[in-house]
């Protein structure tokens, strides 16, 4: 028993002035440690950031082909001129806010946002939730992902 007790009392003293090694080099090189934590949060913040639903082309063609599912391109005019989803109804995200009346509210109706990337198309997603449509996806990674699916385009 006294072998262990003795044991622990080393395992802690060496625990010990590891802990203060290392308080000792934060507080000496702190403005470098608080870069590299702001820094590790930075890149780590989209990842852990909140995402609506998201689609894959796959998905979204079956969604189409169910019917009851409203495309939405968020895009800008040039853009959505240059080719769009069949159907699709262009909103720019600009205007999204304004225009959120023209898309039928209906719960049995599916609304798919769909940009270049993905990006615009999730904030657009979170801005109809909240508007209180209940069925929105986001192209998951935006008419390029499409493209490179093979799917068609409409111009």
């Amino acid at each position: 028993m006294v072998g262990v007790w003795f044991a622990f009392y080393f395992i802690m003293r060496r625990f010990s002035s590891t802990i203060g090694s290392l308080v000792k080099f934060i507080l000496d090189n702190i403005f470098i440690v608080a870069i590299a934590v702001i820094s590790g949060g930075a890149l780590l913040w989209p990842a852990l950031a909140p995402r609506g639903k998201r689609a894959t082309p796959l998905q979204v063609t079956q969604m189409i082909n169910r019917g009851k599912t409203t495309v939405v391109d968020v895009r800008g005019a040039d853009d959505f001129a240059a080719g769009h989803l069949r159907d699709a109804k262009h909103i720019p995200l600009s205007d999204l806010g304004q225009r959120i009346g023209e898309l039928d509210k209906s719960k049995s109706r599916t609304v798919v946002v769909v940009c270049q990337n993905g990006a615009r198309s999730d904030k657009a997603a979170r801005q109809l939730q909240k508007a209180g449509f209940e069925d929105v996806y986001s192209l998951e990674g935006g008419l390029a992902a499409w493209s490179a699916a093979g799917l068609p385009l409409t111009k």
